[in-house]
């Protein structure tokens, strides 16, 4: 079950052509529901593959992906939920984060991007319904601006 998971969240990484990771995978789990996630740069995608998912590359932009799965069923399939949530910066300001649902096969991942001027840390705060069961999924990242 494991191997299958790792095996899905490389194959994003791929599909997505990552060259190099910038933080680690991490997963919190609600009841049935495994929830990774990970935060990226944008500016180490591929330039065909950001544009093909209509991601900006850009040293000041980063993503997040997050892929739920149904850890009941074998296998543990993807699940699709709805989500939503903010990103807020050291000042308090927080910034809505528009998630786009990327399937790819029957993996299915969240990716939302977030700007920020100078290496910015964020706390998220991802609201997460699963047929009218909501979960709030909260963590820490740091984003810094590529040399």
């Amino acid at each position: 079950m494991f191997k299958l998971l790792i095996k899905s969240m490389l194959l994003i990484i791929l599909l997505l052509g990552v060259s190099k990771m910038v933080a680690a995978e991490n997963m919190k789990k609600f009841a049935d529901l495994e929830v990774h996630y990970i935060g990226l740069s944008t500016s180490i995608l591929q330039p065909d593959i950001a544009k093909n998912y209509g991601i900006e590359r850009s040293r000041y932009r980063g993503f997040v992906n997050i892929s739920v799965l149904d850890s009941s069923k074998d296998g543990k399939p993807a699940v699709s939920v709805g989500i939503s949530g903010t990103a807020t910066n050291l000042l308090g300001q927080p910034i809505p984060l528009d998630f786009m649902e990327v399937k790819e096969g029957s993996a299915i991942y969240y990716i939302a991007q977030v700007k920020y001027p100078n290496d910015e840390f964020f706390r998220f705060n991802i609201l997460i319904n699963n047929n009218g069961k909501e979960h709030t999924l909260k963590f820490e990242q740091k984003f810094y601006v590529e040399q």
